[in-house]
């Protein structure tokens, strides 16, 4: 049976199927969302915001317990929508503002220009550019090391 899920604060609404994740609404909502550990609930860019139905969510794994641990904004109503799956109705999911930087196809060009919305690092879910600030060669050299970094983690996470 299906399920409408409720995105915030974009006034979207979505149907999926009973036990999907919400993975699945946000990307049938036509968000691009990062999926950087292929939704095995070890990175932050699928963080949400439960804002309601959170009884309609399957309980928290020890594997998202442990990733939300360490994302820097995560709060009480945080889930990873790849681990969060859909079994009732209700649920209204607050997509937080920012940006991880796979979604840049070539950062050098954004020296000189100010952040848009925060750029968010991919595993913990830290603001690396506040939104508005102006992002300077220093910046995109700190992403840069910040994508071969998570590059990293996800392959010894492979091999493990």
């Amino acid at each position: 049976m299906a399920k409408i899920v409720k995105l915030d604060p974009l006034d979207q609404e979505v149907s999926i199927q009973t036990n999907d994740n919400v993975m699945s609404a946000l990307l049938k909502g036509e968000l691009h969302v990062l999926q950087e550990c292929g939704g095995r609930g070890m990175c932050s860019t699928c963080h949400i915001y439960i804002k309601g139905g959170m009884d309609s969510l399957s309980p928290l794994n020890r594997r998202e317990m442990r990733t939300l641990e360490v994302i820097t904004t995560a709060n009480q109503y945080s889930r990873l929508a790849c681990q969060a799956r859909v079994i009732g109705p209700g649920v209204v999911v607050e997509v937080p503002e920012g940006m991880y930087l796979d979604e840049i196809e070539n950062i050098e060009d954004l020296i000189g220009r100010r952040a848009e919305q925060d750029i968010l690092h991919p595993l913990n879910g830290k603001v690396l550019v506040e939104k508005g600030k102006l992002i300077t060669r220093s910046m995109i050299s700190q992403l840069e090391s910040t994508k071969v970094e998570v590059s990293e983690f996800f392959a010894q996470t492979r091999d493990a």
